[in-house]
């Protein structure tokens, strides 16, 4: 009969998986963020959350985590949220243009040329942009809703753009480049491939 019960307990369970649960945490500035937690039967131990679309967060966990643990995987999210938030403070334009000549010294040997990178917050979808000729010639704009992701992943996009002064267009000669220069061109790629799934976007190079 235990037999019995614990199969007909498994039964029911893929019949009637347990539903999605919301919970609400608030980041240093006093803004409250929706988390949605799933419970996935693909996930053994560990959590993975991720942005949606809507400035919600997704937290995935194992099937049958107790209760009394998730508190523990949102305290975790708080934190890191914590940590991108002072990483992205220090993500100046001054900063920026460090990396840019850091990339072009090691990357490139010095042999790309701009007059002016900076952080903007007027773009949606696209990640970059760099102007070759007219007055703003040689200007270089790096979307600021990325201040936030891995910083090998900003230093492709930044190389991006700064190809684009050798290259005007994405021809074979600009991804040949691009990615001899910075060898982590083709995961970065993939990064936001996946991000932008995750939140319903397409992110455009530019």
């Amino acid at each position: 009969m235990r037999g019995a019960s614990h199969l007909q307990t498994l039964f029911l369970a893929n019949i009637y998986p347990m539903p999605d649960k919301k919970f609400t945490i608030e980041d240093k500035n006093g803004a409250k963020i929706s988390i949605t937690v799933h419970r996935d039967k693909r996930i053994k131990k560990h959590s993975k959350w991720m942005w949606q679309g809507d400035g919600s967060i997704l937290l995935r966990v194992p099937y049958r985590l107790p209760n009394r643990v998730i508190g523990q995987f949102l305290d975790q999210i708080a934190i890191e949220l914590e940590k991108r938030e002072k990483i992205a403070e220090r993500r100046t334009d001054a900063e920026l243009q460090q990396r840019a000549e850091h990339l072009n010294k090691t990357c490139f040997g010095g042999k790309i040329e701009w007059k002016a990178i900076r952080w903007v917050g007027n773009m949606e979808m696209r990640l970059g942009s760099c102007t070759n000729g007219g007055p703003t010639d040689g200007h270089i704009r790096i979307s600021d809703k990325i201040k936030k992701w891995p910083g090998w992943v900003i230093d492709y996009v930044i190389a991006h753009e700064m190809v684009h002064r050798l290259h005007s267009d994405h021809s074979a000669a600009f991804w040949a480049t691009l990615t001899e220069g910075y060898p982590l061109s083709e995961r970065a790629r993939g990064f936001i491939k996946g991000v932008g799934f995750a939140e319903g976007r397409q992110y455009e190079d530019d």
